[in-house]
This record gives C-alpha cells, structure tokens and sequence, in this order.
C-alpha cells in the first residue's frame, strides 16, 4: 500500500459513501473533490448537480466556485438557479447532499455565516448560499470537513444550516423534510448522528488514529459507539486518480 496523507483519507473514505446512480448536490471545495473522486472510481453513473443550475455535471477539473465554466460546459443541461431550487430540490429529486462548513456543533448545526457575536463579528465568512435548503430538502446529508477544535464546537456561533437544533430536536415532527445530517468525515474518523438523541458519535477511526486524538481535535466530550470500526485504507487506484485530478485542476488554474 503506497503512503497517503490524512487529507486523501478523507477524500478517498467521503467519495466511497456515494453509491452509484445517487443524485448528489455538490458544495464547492471538499465535497466537489470527494463527490467527482467518486464518479471518476466506483460511481461512473453519480450525477452531480451544482448550486449553479449545472445538472449531470462531469467536470475534468475541480470548479473554484459554483461560477467556474467548467461546470457549465461539461453538464448535461444548465437550468435557472430557481428551476434547481424549486423543481429539483425542493421537489424531492436530490437523494444527497454533500456539504462542507467552517463550524460544526454535537447535533451537526453548520455555521458559515460569521466567527465571534452576531453584531460585531471577528471574521465574516460566505453565508449560507444553497446550503440551508439542501439540508433542508435533500433526502440526507454527507458533510466533509477538516477535525479540529476550531471547527468541531460546542456550540455553533450562528445555525447557517439546520442539522438537528440547539437540542437534536429540530427536525421533529416538521413534515415533507429530509432525513438531514446522517454521516459526518473528516481526516481523523467517521461520526454518525446517535438515531435518539441525535448527537455526533464516533463510528469509525481512520487507520492509526487514536481515540485521544479525536478528542484533543474537538470542542465537546465525544461520544465513541461501543463497536467501533476502523475505516478501510485508499485504494492504489483510488489514490492515483485523485492526484492525477487535483494536479489537473492545478495546472489548469494555473493556466498552465
């Protein structure tokens, strides 16, 4: 087994949650690389589909943004971004989500709105962009995100994007919405949202990663489930063709 790093782990175990044939909303950034990794390895026939209105998008390079020409220009069909919304999320056509942020709490509340208090924030990130009603509407939710105490907190500052509420309670007995949050993967370990209280537990460590670390990379006492697992190491294939992608995009935006 060749050597890899901690970021091709989690691309590599992320890209593998997408099953063939799933119809996955696709954020910039982490999401894209591990949702095209899969399309490009076991999932020939996933069809991705942008926040810009791109559908069945198959992309030769990583986007920069939901703008890049890329994504236009290898779809299938481009659509208005209220046609994407309306018709293909919020009526039901979208089976995942796939969904990076810059905070995440226990019940998988997603924050990208801001760092710090709401009137006078330390650092103002993106917003929410398409990422409160993809949770909202898709049929669940994947998000991938580097595992540190600066991301992994006790409390979000602002909820961006609704993962299960200040209590794991906020999706409730609220009709017609998706199941939400059901996996969560970083570069330390697998979570899966507890199916009562809904609170993020450990299922599955990446090779060589201890308990202690995962605890030391978050803002709260992580759970652990009783039979924990050890996520299966990347592929040689698996490896080799996501270097070849991420030196493509390189190079390409690059201008190379």
């Amino acid at each position: 087994m060749s050597n890899y790093t901690s970021a091709e782990m989690m691309t590599v175990t992320a890209a593998r949650a997408l099953q063939n044939g799933t119809t996955c909303f696709v954020g910039i950034g982490l999401p894209s690389e591990a949702a095209n990794l899969a399309r490009l390895t076991h999932a020939p026939d996933v069809v991705l589909i942008y926040e810009s209105g791109t559908l069945q998008t198959k992309p030769d390079v990583l986007p920069l943004s939901i703008g890049d020409g890329e994504l236009c220009e290898t779809a299938l069909t481009t659509v208005s971004v209220p046609e994407m919304f309306r018709y293909w999320l919020q009526g039901g056509k979208i089976d995942v989500g796939f969904l990076g942020t810059a905070q995440i709490d226990r019940y998988c509340n997603l924050n990208t709105t801001l760092i710090g208090d709401y009137t006078e924030p330390k650092v103002r990130l993106p917003g929410g962009g398409g990422a409160p009603e993809i949770a909202t509407n898709a049929g669940e939710i994947f998000i991938t995100l580097k595992h540190s105490k600066r991301t992994f907190v006790d409390q979000v500052d602002f909820v961006t994007t609704l993962g299960f509420g200040r209590d794991g309670k906020g999706r409730d007995g609220v009709p017609n919405i998706g199941k939400g949050p059901t996996r969560v993967i970083t570069d330390l370990c697998v979570m899966t949202p507890d199916p009562e209280t809904k609170e993020l537990v450990v299922t599955s460590l990446h090779p060589g990663v201890t308990r202690e670390q995962v605890q030391e990379a978050t803002g709260w006492e992580i759970r652990f489930a009783d039979q924990l697992e050890t996520t299966p190491e990347p592929s040689g294939k698996e490896l080799e063709i996501l270097r070849e992608l991420k030196e493509r995009t390189d190079r390409h935006h690059a201008g190379d």
